[in-house]
C-alpha cells in the first residue's frame, strides 16, 4: 500500500484530498501547513507527495526546494491556483514531478497519482533489472541508481533531484541514440499536455554541471542541434 503525504492548508480540501485517497487504497498523511510538510517530510518515507503551492509559514515551493536540498527524491505534485506557464516552470525546475491546476476533479488528480506510483515503480524495476547501468561512472560523476546516491570525483557526494535520476537514467538507457526533448518531456514526465521544452534543456545544464569537466563544453551530454541530446560515456 503506497503512502501519501498530503500537505495542504484548507481544511475541506484536505479532508476531501484525505478521504478520496483512503478510498483508493492509499495510506494518507495530512500535514496543515508548509513547515509542518517539510517537518513530516525529512522524518518520514513517503511513496509520493501531494503539495499545495500557496500555504502558511513556507509555500509549497519553498518546501521542495528545502526536500530536495536534503536529498529527498520523493515524488511530487503542485497543487496550485496558478495558471501562468512561468510557475508551472519553476514548479518543475524545483524538482516537482506533476502539476494540478485548481480546481481540478478527484478523478484528475487520482490518475496523477497512480500514473507517478507506476512510472516509480517501473523505474525501480528497470534499475534492479538492468545490471549495467545500476551504478556507473559519467565524466566526473559515480552515480548509483539503485541507492539514489551521487558523488564528484572532487567534490564528494552530490544533491541530485528524483527527475535528475530520471532523466540521465533515460538517456543512459537510450546511449548512443538521440534522444528529442519530446521523448523526454513524454517518457519521463508522462504529460499528455507537454511543459515548454526549455524545462528538459535546464534539467540537462544541471546534469552538465555534475557531470562535465567543463559544462560549457560537454563531452557526455551531447546537443545534436535540431534534434535532440545524447549521451556517451
Amino acid at each position: 500500500m503506497a503512502k501519501i503525504l498530503v500537505v495542504e492548508d484548507e481544511p475541506n480540501m484536505q479532508i476531501g484530498l484525505k478521504d478520496n485517497l483512503e478510498f483508493e487504497q492509499f495510506k494518507v498523511e495530512v500535514a496543515k501547513d508548509g513547515q509542518q510538510g517539510l517537518d513530516m517530510i525529512l522524518a518520514n518515507a513517503y511513496d509520493l507527495i501531494v503539495l499545495d503551492v500557496m500555504m502558511p509559514k513556507m509555500s509549497g515551493f519553498d518546501v521542495c526546494k528545502a526536500a530536495r536540498k536534503n536529498g529527498i527524491t520523493t515524488p511530487i505534485i503542485f497543487l496550485t491556483a496558478k495558471g501562468e506557464e512561468i510557475d508551472k516552470v519553476l514548479g518543475l525546475e524545483l524538482g516537482a514531478d506533476d502539476y494540478i491546476t485548481k480546481p481540478f476533479s478527484i478523478r484528475e488528480l487520482v490518475a496523477r497519482v497512480k500514473a507517478i506510483l507506476r512510472r516509480t515503480e517501473s523505474s525501480n524495476t528497470a534499475q534492479s533489472s538492468e545490471k549495467e547501468i545500476e551504478s556507473i561512472r559519467i565524466g566526473a560523476l559515480e552515480v548509483d541508481f539503485a541507492h539514489y546516491t551521487a558523488h564528484h570525483q572532487k567534490d564528494g557526494e552530490v544533491k541530485m533531484s528524483h527527475k535528475e535520476y530520471e532523466v540521465l537514467l533515460y538517456l543512459l538507457k537510450h546511449k548512443g541514440e538521440v534522444v528529442s526533448r519530446y521523448q523526454l518531456l513524454e517518457d519521463v514526465w508522462g504529460y499528455e499536455s507537454q511543459p515548454t521544452t526549455r524545462t528538459v534543456d535546464n534539467f540537462i545544464l544541471k546534469l552538465r554541471q555534475k557531470i562535465e569537466e567543463n559544462p560549457n563544453a560537454p563531452k557526455h551530454i551531447i546537443t545534436v542541434h535540431g534534434a535532440g541530446y545524447k549521451v556517451i560515456y
